[in-house]
């Protein structure tokens, strides 16, 4: 059968009547959307947590409207149970306009009231479309608007993104964790400005990493608990015209018990409809942690150059041939990728911050493209931390040989000298030894400034690479 000849039913809006395909879910108001915004060609149905999100809403709402007696028990449990079903993955590819849409996110909440309209009629036992029985916007959308549900939606998905690279970025610190204590005892040079400066342990630079990624953790955590206010009943504007008194906070029991996520109503329902504040907030929270890890890699790049006339302090796991001209050459290409991941998603904080900046008066239209940029962020960062840790962090080497024998060579001893010779006589083994390429200890040694037995104390390992009592001069 062609397409022209597939059965259809037809369906009316404000701009007139179109025909509908007779198995879709969605109906009029998708079909406008579906045409009128072909932009990215990713449809909403790609973001799951938000079609679980706005489930849960629709859910939620039907439970309240039923308790306060504005919505029949037939209708109501239908489109609960229509409701569950999308919860749990169902009619996915039903949510087919696109992620960036005009209209403050209309579309995404007609899309939602269309499929859970047609799957609720059916299981009445009645066609799709038959609006007469269960209408999208009377019953599934009763109590609500675009401008409540679209932007509690997005604070519930964005709460479960934080929630999912959060535990992808545990993973990483962990890998961190285990190679701090797998090269505790690797002496090496540590580094500023890329200049000499003094020992530490290859431990304590892995330990650094897993610290850092520990503190973005947290920073992630509070500017995700931020999402649980939210402004569902405040309808249009935040005056909750069109909703009874007691439908605000019996939504939002019913909508926290549902998704298990700690939700408020929030105090001032106007100010939340129209203040991004909190999504610009989250995105900078992913933008720090996309800094941290793109730095990350670039000391993994650096650290790994080589292998003979880099750095060659430590060796990546080798995962791919490195150049389709250069024999046996191995690049980095895992904190390669995590470096252009960061890349993307430094701009998609900056997506969100002039969106956020672009609200008008009692709204801001331009919610979509925040969702769209901080969806794509929570899922690259997720994939990069799990990658750089299974493909990169689990398999690094240490190249101890080469690590101490750069410690033995350096200038950067002469600092650890400076508390028993002093500094005017630190500088002068520094610049000999500059100089003639001599070691640091052979100098003063040579001099007379520290004894033998004196300066193997001082060049100990524990003693290099921490605190140490020095005898007053």
């Amino acid at each position: 059968m062609t397409d022209a000849a597939k059965p259809t039913r037809r369906e009316h809006d404000l701009l007139g009547w179109r025909e509908i395909p007779a198995e879709a879910y969605w109906g009029v108001h998708t079909l406008r959307a579906i045409e009128n915004f072909p932009i990215t060609g990713i449809p909403i149905g790609t973001y799951p947590d938000l079609l679980g999100a706005l489930a849960a809403i629709k859910r939620s709402a039907a439970h309240a409207n039923m308790d306060l007696g504005l919505l029949d028990r037939r209708r109501g449990d239908a489109i609960v149970a229509a409701c569950v079903e999308i919860e749990a993955g169902a009619l996915r590819d039903w949510f087919a306009v696109d992620a960036i849409q005009g209209g403050a996110g209309t579309s995404t909440n007609m899309n939602a009231n269309e499929v859970i309209a047609n799957r609720a009629l059916e299981l009445l036992g009645k066609a799709k479309g038959d609006y007469r029985e269960l209408h999208p916007n009377e019953h599934v959308n009763m109590g609500q608007s675009t401008n409540d549900v679209y932007p509690t939606a997005l604070r519930i998905a964005a709460y479960r993104g934080a929630e999912a690279l959060g535990a992808a970025m545990a993973v990483l610190q962990e890998g961190f964790s285990r190679k701090a204590t797998e090269f505790r005892d690797t002496l090496k040079m540590g580094r500023t400005q890329l200049q000499d400066a003094v020992p530490m342990t290859l431990g304590q630079e892995f330990e650094t990493y897993a610290v850092m990624l520990g503190e973005d953790r947290q920073r992630l955590d509070e500017a995700a608990m931020l999402m649980c206010e939210i402004n569902l009943g405040a309808t249009a504007i935040g005056t909750g015209i069109a909703t009874d008194p007691d439908y605000a906070p019996l939504a939002c029991k019913y909508l926290r018990e549902f998704t298990g996520i700690p939700l408020v109503t929030a105090a001032n329902l106007i100010e939340a409809t129209q203040d991004c504040g909190a999504f610009v907030q989250l995105s900078g929270a992913m933008k720090r942690v996309a800094v941290k890890l793109s730095k990350v890699c670039n000391d993994l790049r650096l650290l790994s150059s080589g292998p003979r006339a880099g750095f060659g302090e430590i060796s990546l796991p080798a995962v791919q041939a490195g150049s389709s001209i250069m024999p046996g050459k191995v690049n980095p290409v895992i904190p390669e990728v995590v470096n252009q991941v960061a890349f993307e998603v430094i701009g998609n904080d900056l997506t969100v911050t002039m969106a956020a900046e672009a609200g008008q008066l009692q709204l801001n239209a331009f919610e979509p493209i925040i969702g769209h940029a901080m969806f794509k962020s929570f899922a690259r960062l997720r994939a990069a931390c799990l990658v750089l840790e299974e493909k990169c962090v689990r398999g690094i080497v240490a190249n101890a040989d080469k690590t101490l024998d750069d410690v033995r060579r350096s200038i950067g001893l002469a600092t650890a000298l400076n508390p028993y010779v002093g500094y005017e006589r630190a500088t002068e083994i520094a610049v000999e030894a500059h100089r003639t390429g001599r070691g640091v200890a052979e100098i003063a040694l040579e001099r007379g400034y520290l004894g033998a037995d004196e300066l193997a104390e001082i060049l100990r390992p524990e003693s290099l690479t921490k605190p140490h009592r020095a005898k007053k001069r």
